[in-house]
């Protein structure tokens, strides 16, 4: 399975998909998040959020339900499914060809490591799978939510582990690119 769908990546990116992904991507980053963030900070009231957090405990998770108040709550959990279900997708799109692009210019067909487009696909699926877990514990709030309340800051730290090494894998393979494209034109 694993295998077919980083090939469906690698067939997808081209040079005009890839370069729409990364319009998209950067039309987003500089016209949407920015506003997405402030109105963030004001329902969160200042107290952070599992999203943006790297590290952080089931207590800090209820702290900031708490801290949320039942509105903020809900326009947490709302935003979750709304909002942070476009944004995980333009990422995802813009990481999974641009890696896929990278890959298969700096590694020759059939390298064993171009399968690391699929790094992309695990940051968006433990992003989906945080919002989930962390929207059932702010609905339940203020009863806890045994596995859930302890599972969330796992599939937080997760993604950030696969987004970041998105970006990591996407430097190098892109400078490994351009070293192959130097040194095939000497």
């Amino acid at each position: 399975m694993f295998p077919r769908l980083s090939s469906l990546f690698h067939r997808l990116s081209r040079g005009p998909v890839t370069l729409a992904a990364l319009v998209i991507f950067s039309l987003f980053i500089g016209l949407i998040l920015p506003g997405q963030s402030a109105q963030m900070e004001t329902i969160t009231h200042g107290a952070g959020s599992p999203d943006t957090s790297f590290f952080y405990s089931k207590d800090d998770l209820y702290r900031m339900a708490d801290a949320y108040g039942e509105a903020g709550r809900a326009a947490y959990v709302r935003v979750r499914f709304t909002f942070d279900l476009v944004w995980p997708l333009v990422y995802l799109f813009f990481l999974g060809t641009s890696l896929s692009w990278s890959l298969a210019s700096a590694l020759p067909e059939g390298n064993r490591w171009r399968i690391l487009n699929l790094f992309a696909v695990f940051g968006w699926l433990f992003d989906m799978l945080e919002n989930i877990a962390a929207s059932i514990v702010m609905l339940n709030y203020p009863r806890h939510t045994p596995v859930l309340d302890s599972l969330t800051p796992i599939f937080t730290l997760i993604k950030w582990f696969f987004v970041g090494g998105s970006f990591v894998i996407l430097v190098t393979a892109f400078f490994a690119a351009v070293w192959k494209a130097i040194r095939s034109h000497k």
